[in-house]
């Protein structure tokens, strides 16, 4: 997660939910990219290329509404697919492209690591975002 992101939930920069909420998107990245928590703003320097249904800036994501579990607030995304594509990305960047906090439309959520590269060749590249509970969601606060 993001420092500058847990700054902007405090003065309510984020809206995660799912009719009326802010738009987010997920970018993906090549094993160049360098990314951390004091990550702030989507790039488009080592972003993979167009491929299939992927384009510059990614695609937008299906926010999930946020909900609680015991103690812990927590928030999801559909799992997102681009269709048709060849593409090797090392990691990925979750941007909302709708708030003013930070920098603007490119203000960023979490950086995701693969752990590896992960490939597609003319077909599905899909991530797969962990089951949305209290020990497992993309984004929890506990």
């Amino acid at each position: 997660m993001c420092t500058s992101f847990k700054q902007q939930l405090l003065v309510g920069s984020h809206n995660f939910t799912n009719s009326s909420g802010d738009t987010f998107k997920l970018a993906l990245y090549d094993n160049n990219a360098s990314f951390n928590a004091a990550t702030t703003a989507y790039t488009s320097s080592n972003e993979v290329g167009n491929s299939g249904s992927y384009t510059a800036g990614g695609g937008a994501l299906t926010n999930v509404t946020p909900t609680t579990s015991g103690t812990t607030a927590l928030t999801d995304f559909a799992d997102k697919t681009y269709t048709s594509a060849t593409i090797t990305a090392r990691g990925a960047l979750i941007y909302n492209t709708t708030t003013a906090a930070g920098s603007g439309t490119t203000d960023t959520v979490v950086v995701l690591d693969f752990g590896s590269n992960k490939s597609s060749t003319s077909g599905d590249f899909q991530v797969v975002f962990p089951t949305a509970d209290a020990s497992s969601a993309i984004i929890r606060i506990a």
